[in-house]
């Protein structure tokens, strides 16, 4: 039992992950990361999120819950700034809490981004689907029932636009990182300039008296969700918080950047500052256009409140936009989820072959297939509505970790860890403030988000104990020395 407890926490060499991802070019600057970052969280929620927030939980305040998500994420990313700027390794938090905590801990939280990451791509990647089949409805163009929903869906087959849209992305991203990132920063470029149109154009729409009462009165929706008062507000940061937790996307590069001291700190923090300056002005003239009220059931409030203001063509630029945009997203998810699946091969935890580095293209190549592989049969075949809130359970447990993560790494940095080019300002309180946090968010997510992600770790545990544990390099090596010494 001893010797079972010493290899789960066994802490990683930092030395070995930076030798280990050296095969991995470093090409990325502070600009492709803010792109990656920008392009990741400014997703198909800014143009969703507020009004549904603002008709489901918090009226006119959808602006605070928005604000306080911000906040919270704000705390974890400057913990993240820390760790990416120290150890610049490729899979982010699960590399990172190998270092600082030990093999089994740095598995918990890699475990719980993988199912962020698997679920996010194929979510985002079916959203882009529905809104390109509904852009191109008006023209005369459906598609049969069976190649627009899942097999588990009444009537259909296989949602082609999902695996279509997946496979460009994985396309795109096996030409290497720099042709990505070319494409990553136009995409966003017209991302943002969609979003500040919708902005420009709708602040001519406002009508003041759609702000009163700022904050509604509390009531319990006939769902049990909260609406209203400081409870609707907290509801709302729980939904929201969600559209922010793509600087992870940033970090999971981390082996890939140039000057990572440097590049790492400034791509997470000011994708983060961007994204939220334009989630508060999205929410401030969405609700300022129209009563609250109005955006109850409305799929697309963003084009919505722009027709009723007498702007469709407006409307239908910022849609086109906006669907292009997704790929954004998709393409940093892809990214950041198969060069975590990449460390998990890399350390032995997963099938060796997943850390295999192309010698040609010097990229993660099995990583990225397989990523491609599962993400369209979750996507494309299955339904998966009730797995949705595993995105936040899971990547707040891993922003806990490296909230904490932090007072370890402060006692090692400079010795066997490089001393970082950024620091978190006022510890040791911000680290505690970025876990409890996290910790109140994750409190504030549904029961049925909670079971899920508890069934996702019991697999997780599962496979740990029956193979990870067993397959570690690190262990391995151990073994073989313990038995050259006998």
């Amino acid at each position: 039992m001893a010797n079972l407890f010493k290899r789960m926490n066994r802490k990683e060499d930092p030395s070995v992950y930076e030798q280990k991802d050296s095969n991995l070019v470093r090409s990325l600057t502070t600009k492709d990361f803010l792109a990656l970052g920008v392009g990741t969280i400014v997703s198909t929620a800014i143009f969703t999120l507020p009004g549904i927030v603002a008709a489901n939980n918090a009226g006119p305040a959808v602006t605070i819950s928005f604000l306080l998500a911000a906040i919270v994420a704000g705390l974890v990313a400057l913990s993240y700034a820390e760790m990416a700027s120290a150890m610049p390794f490729a899979g982010s938090a699960y590399s990172w809490i190998n270092v600082v905590f030990g093999e089994f801990w740095g598995w918990v939280a890699g475990w719980a981004l993988l199912a962020e990451y698997f679920i996010a791509v194929s979510f985002v990647a079916a959203g882009l689907s529905a809104n390109f089949r509904g852009l191109i409805a008006p023209l005369g163009i459906n598609f049969p029932t069976y190649l627009a929903n899942p097999v588990s869906a009444k009537g259909g087959l296989v949602d082609i636009c999902t695996v279509v849209v997946i496979f460009i992305v994985m396309f795109l991203i096996t030409r290497g990182d720099k042709q990505t990132s070319r494409v990553e920063n136009v995409l966003v470029i017209l991302k943002v300039a969609a979003v500040l149109v919708f902005i420009v154009v709708g602040a001519t729409a406002i009508h003041f008296a759609n702000y009163v009462p700022f904050i509604p009165a509390h009531h319990v929706n006939a769902d049990g969700t909260n609406f209203g008062g400081f409870s609707g507000i907290y509801a709302g940061v729980s939904v929201i918080f969600l559209s922010y937790i793509g600087f992870d996307s940033i970090a999971a590069n981390s082996a890939e950047a140039k000057n990572p001291q440097k590049t790492m700190p400034r791509g997470i923090i000011g994708s983060l500052v961007i994204a939220v300056t334009l989630f508060v002005a999205v929410s401030l003239v969405l609700v300022g256009m129209f009563k609250y009220t109005n955006y109850a059931n409305n799929a697309e409030p963003v084009g919505w409140a722009l027709r009723q203001a007498g702007h469709p063509i407006v409307a239908s630029v910022v849609q086109i936009i906006a669907v292009v945009g997704m790929f954004t997203a998709l393409i940093g998810m892809m990214m950041a989820g198969s060069r975590l699946l990449y460390s998990f091969g890399r350390d032995g935890m997963l099938p060796k072959f997943l850390g295999k580095i192309n010698k040609k293209s010097h990229l993660p190549l099995n990583a990225i297939i397989t990523m491609t592989v599962i993400s369209v049969v979750i996507g494309a075949f299955l339904t998966f509505t009730f797995l949705s809130q595993l995105i936040s359970a899971g990547t707040l447990i891993a922003f806990m970790f490296v909230s904490i993560g932090i007072y370890p790494l402060r006692k090692r940095e400079g010795k066997d860890i490089n001393m970082p080019g950024f620091k978190e300002p006022f510890f040791p309180v911000m680290p505690a403030l970025g876990f409890l946090a996290s910790l109140a968010v994750f409190w504030g997510l549904d029961n049925d988000a909670k079971i899920y992600a508890l069934v996702w770790f019991i697999i997780g545990m599962v496979i740990y104990f029956v193979y990870g544990m067993h397959h570690n390099t690190r262990n391995q090596q151990a073994e073989v020395k313990s038995n050259d010494n006998e």
